[in-house]
C-alpha cells in the first residue's frame, strides 16, 4: 500500500483527478536502486614498517660479507670480473665452466671490501669499482683458473667484460698485468724443472735458485711433496 503525503490540484488537465506524491516516487533514486552500488569496504595487507625491512637487509648484507670471509679461507686468488651486461644464462655457463676448486660470487664492492678489510686481499681495493663478479680460486694452479674465463670472454665476445684486477700472494695485479698469472708454470712443470736442474750441471740448478721467490717457493713446495709421497710408500 502506498502511502499518500499529500495531494494538490493541476492547472493543465490531468490523467487524473489529482497528483499523488507517494514515497515510491520520492525515494526512486537511480544511485540508490543500482546493484552495483557496494559501499563494502575491502581491507588491505599494510605493508611491513620500516624498520623490519631495514633489518631484514642488514641480515642479507652480513651474510654476504660472512660468505666472501668464508671463501677467502686456503684461497689463492681473488680476482674481480666486470660483469655488466652479462645474464643469467650467461653466468650459468660461466660457472659451469669453472673448476671445482674455482668458485664464483657476485657481491657489491662495498661488501667485499668489508670482509677483505685488514686482510692481505684489501690490495684489491683499487678494482672496487663498477659492477664485479668475484673469482675466488682455492688451487695453486692458477692458469688453469683463468684460462676458463678467457675462452668464455672469447667465445662470448666479451671484450669488455675484463679482468677488473686481483691480488695473488699479498700483491695487486692490474688488468694488464695478468699475462703474468696466467704464463705461471703449472706444478708439474715445475716439478719437472726441479728434477731436471737437481740432475743436470750445476749451472742449471744456480738459474732454478735465481729464479723470482714465487717461484722458487712453488719448486720447492712440490719438491718437498714429493718427498713426503715417497717416505709415505
Amino acid at each position: 500500500m502506498e502511502a499518500t503525503l499529500f495531494t494538490f490540484p493541476t492547472s493543465k488537465p490531468p490523467l487524473s483527478s489529482s497528483h499523488t506524491l507517494s514515497l515510491k516516487n520520492h525515494f526512486n533514486n537511480s544511485l540508490l536502486t543500482q546493484p552495483n552500488f557496494n559501499l563494502s569496504i575491502h581491507h588491505h595487507r599494510k605493508p611491513p614498517p620500516t624498520s623490519i625491512r631495514a633489518a631484514i637487509s642488514r641480515t642479507k648484507k652480513e651474510e654476504t660479507v660472512e660468505t666472501v670471509k668464508q671463501q677467502l679461507e686456503d684461497c689463492y686468488l681473488l680476482a674481480g670480473i666486470k660483469y655488466k651486461g652479462f645474464t643469467v644464462k650467461q653466468f650459468q655457463e660461466l660457472r659451469t665452466s669453472l673448476p671445482e676448486s674455482t668458485k664464483l660470487i657476485v657481491a657489491k664492492n662495498t661488501l667485499v671490501l668489508k670482509a677483505i678489510e685488514g686482510t692481505k686481499w684489501e690490495a684489491l681495493k683499487p678494482c672496487m669499482k663498477g659492477m664485479n663478479a668475484w673469482l675466488f680460486v682455492h688451487s695453486q694452479e692458477i692458469p688453469a683458473a683463468i684460462k676458463p674465463y678467457r675462452s668464455f670472454q672469447k667465445e662470448k665476445k666479451l671484450e669488455e667484460n675484463d679482468f677488473s684486477g686481483a691480488v695473488f700472494e699479498g700483491k695487486f695485479y692490474a688488468p694488464e698485468e695478468f699475462k703474468a698469472l696466467e704464463s705461471m708454470p703449472t706444478r708439474a712443470e715445475i716439478y719437472a724443472k726441479l728434477l731436471g736442474s737437481l740432475k743436470g750441471p750445476a749451472s742449471a740448478v744456480v738459474g732454478t735458485l735465481q729464479a723470482p721467490a714465487r717461484d722458487l717457493v712453488m719448486v720447492l713446495k712440490a719438491y718437498v711433496k714429493k718427498l713426503e709421497e715417497e717416505g709415505g710408500k
